[in-house]
């Protein structure tokens, strides 16, 4: 009896010794992409097969697409040329600047993922591979030879929506042994996004983390909600299990995340060494999340001195009924006479939501409210997140 158990061990152990092996060497000897001296990039892809391969991504001349929101861009494509032992490549014409771009092939009409690269991030449902030219902006997104932070994935209860929520916080090099206090950014994702966004697709610990060490961005915590009230968690993350991430969720611009938002406030508060007051907490946000700052931060009047809007949605739709929108004009009013001491706008030159801000700031202009405004090239993409925040976190707590 022994004697079979033994043996029966030795044969389990031994499948999931070969499984590992298949899993260690089964990748291919293929350098994909590969970043030239010139920063000119060449990418390969294994399809022998294969009748058309192309490369997608952000780093290609952008293309114009239709969606519910209008016209917007979308990242372009390129034809692979067939080499030897059917190993398809493509270099990019010129040399690329520095920056974080992300990619993925298409083989026969297929999106696939590069299997030559592990780096990968997810936004929303779609998963691509990244890499980094160095020399300029994407020196900011790498983890360089300087102190880090720490990034935390807590649970905190929110009453007021009756949930055990998932939140994403990063406090910068030396936060648990200074016994400071620190200053508060509340950083909010765009439609489809969650808690992950912004320190995945955002590579926000990299940025802080570079900023800090080079003196150009005060030390400060920064809190990365999930703003989407009806999730209690990023897909995958929560009791719901491994769902597919959906773009269009219940309850998201129709008031519960600005009626709720205080619940997080008090959470940070209540568990870190934070300054408790308004000169010491920042809120902004992309897109949907540049709406929820927007409205959170007129709300609350009293709650943030630093407020920032990135690519924003401005206007609820009209069958938002939410107080929370209600009296926008006697709000700002409120919100302005209390001298915010940073009021900030950027958005890409080809956004869909141009026009929007465009007529935001006619308003402000109107009153004589003050902001600053920063215009970039490009549109409704994380190129020019990554970028505001770079811009906006230096101008905090000063």
């Amino acid at each position: 009896m022994i004697r079979k158990i033994l043996f029966l061990t030795v044969c389990t152990l031994s499948g999931v010794i070969a499984f590992a092996q298949q899993a260690l060497w089964g990748a291919q000897d293929i350098v994909s992409p590969e970043i030239h001296p010139d920063n000119t990039v060449t990418f390969r892809f294994l399809a022998p097969k294969a009748v058309q391969v192309q490369v997608t991504g952000d780093f290609l001349p952008p293309q114009t697409i239709d969606t519910p929101f209008g016209k917007a861009e979308s990242a372009g494509i390129a034809n692979l040329k067939e080499g030897k032992e059917g190993v398809w490549e493509y270099t990019t014409p010129e040399p690329l600047s520095s920056e974080l771009y992300s990619y993925s092939f298409i083989v026969d009409g297929l999106k696939v993922t590069d299997p030559n690269n592990v780096y990968l991030s997810r936004d929303v449902a779609s998963v691509t591979n990244i890499f980094i030219i160095p020399g300029g902006q994407g020196d900011l997104y790498r983890v360089n030879a300087v102190p880090h932070g720490t990034v935390a994935k807590r649970w905190y209860e929110s009453p007021t929506l009756g949930k055990t929520r998932r939140i994403t916080i990063y406090t910068p090099a030396g936060y648990e042994t200074s016994g400071k206090r620190y200053p508060v950014l509340y950083l909010l994702h765009g439609m489809g996004g969650d808690e992950e966004a912004w320190i995945t697709l955002g590579r926000t610990a990299q940025i802080l983390d570079n900023l800090i060490a080079q003196g150009k961005a005060k030390p400060m915590i920064v809190v990365m909600p999930n703003g989407n009230v009806d999730q209690e968690a990023a897909p995958g993350e929560s009791s719901l299990g491994l769902v597919k991430p959906n773009m269009q969720l219940p309850h998201t611009m129709e008031g519960s995340m600005e009626n709720s938002f205080p619940d997080i406030v008090r959470f940070v508060e209540r568990n870190y060494r934070v300054e408790k007051k308004k000169a010491g907490r920042a809120i902004a946000g992309l897109s949907m999340g540049g709406f929820h700052s927007l409205h959170i931060s007129k709300e609350y009047p009293d709650m943030f001195d630093y407020v920032g809007l990135f690519s924003a949605a401005i206007l609820p739709g009209k069958e938002a009924t939410s107080p929370v929108y209600q009296d926008m004009d006697k709000k700002l009013a409120t919100q302005f006479a209390k001298h915010p001491k940073l009021y900030w706008i950027a958005i890409g030159k080809t956004d869909f939501l141009y026009k929007n801000n465009v007529e935001y700031r006619q308003t402000l202009d109107e009153h004589n409210y003050p902001y600053e405004y920063y215009e970039s090239e490009g549109g409704h993409i994380w190129r020019n997140w990554r970028i505001y925040l770079s811009k906006f976190a230096p101008m905090l707590f000063q």
